[in-house]
């Protein structure tokens, strides 16, 4: 079963690893599209009529910015899934690369306040004196990564004892 979940795990992030770029690139292109999305989607008193073309531009390089993390993080973690679905479990590779994913999800954590404050800032620069809007917010959301980071950096640490262990027996044999 391990084997056909690994397999699960390395095409879903295959899929994403390939959709988003397209999905990104759309939106450079058709900016008015990532406008109608951020309408919808960002619950802040902006005053949409205010925000320029430039505001839009900069929100979708910001947001690439922000979602770069994620993607790397995906890239990391979808190698020893491959490699867990070969049965390779325990080697340095595997380790060094679900540590790296680790790392890029508390990356990602901690960055996704920052993307959400100078998204409200950005796009309510417009906003007359008095009217412009700073939100900030840390949630649960974060705090279930950021576990979820240093759960996968003990596991990442493991792996390599683990490897150190076959190693030895490999030497004994």
């Amino acid at each position: 079963m391990t084997k056909y979940f690994s397999i699960f795990i390395y095409w879903i992030c295959n899929g994403v690893l390939m959709i988003v770029p397209v999905f990104v690139l759309y939106f450079l292109w058709d900016i008015n599209s990532l406008a109608s999305l951020a309408k919808t989607n960002i619950n802040l008193p902006i005053i949409w009529e205010t925000v320029k073309s430039w505001q839009w531009y900069s929100l979708w390089v910001l947001t690439t910015a922000y979602m770069s993390i994620g993607l790397v993080g995906l890239y990391f973690l979808r190698r020893p899934f491959q490699n867990f679905a070969n049965g390779e479990l325990f080697n340095l590779f595997n380790s060094l690369n679900l540590k790296r994913f680790s790392i890029l999800l508390f990356a990602h954590a901690i960055a996704t306040p920052l993307y959400f404050s100078l998204s409200s800032v950005l796009l309510s620069l417009n906003h007359p004196d008095g009217q412009k809007v700073l939100s900030v917010s840390f949630g649960s959301n974060e705090i279930k990564s950021i576990v979820l980071a240093m759960i996968f950096w003990v596991l990442s640490n493991l792996l390599v004892d683990a490897a150190k262990l076959k190693s030895e027996n490999q030497q004994f044999v």
